[in-house]
């Protein structure tokens, strides 16, 4: 599954910690029941437009990746969880609206890995 949030409203102060970010990036995996191959990796961005600022972040699980971008001047959050492990959206949510107080989410559930080739390279179908 590929979870893709728009988050609007949010406090600007949550959005413009660094530390908030860093946090969500390292406990989203173990919620969610997936595994940490690399630390998360979150970088502070100043575009040519001063309200697009914020942090960028992502986090390479076993599953996939999970990424976030905040734009604190906008109140906004941009938040990709994708995974080919099964996991309950409801979860993550949830937290992003507390984590960011945020007054809305525009939310997409796209299903992935539905088909792939397996080891011995025969066609599964179904969910991985």
């Amino acid at each position: 599954m590929h979870l893709v949030v728009d988050g609007f409203g949010g406090d600007p102060q949550l959005l413009a910690d660094e530390a908030t970010v860093r946090t969500m990036l390292e406990e989203y995996p173990l919620r969610l029941g997936m595994s940490i191959i690399h630390p998360p990796a979150v970088v502070r961005y100043e575009g040519p437009v001063p309200e697009d600022w914020g942090y960028s972040g992502f986090v390479m699980i076993a599953e996939s990746h999970i990424a976030v971008h905040t734009f604190p001047a906008r109140g906004m959050v941009w938040v990709d969880v994708f995974s080919c492990r099964p996991f309950s959206p409801e979860a993550v949510l949830e937290d992003l609206k507390a984590r960011f107080r945020l007054k809305e989410l525009r939310v997409q559930e796209l299903p992935r890995g539905l088909e792939y080739v397996t080891v011995s390279g025969t066609l599964r179908e179904g969910r991985p």
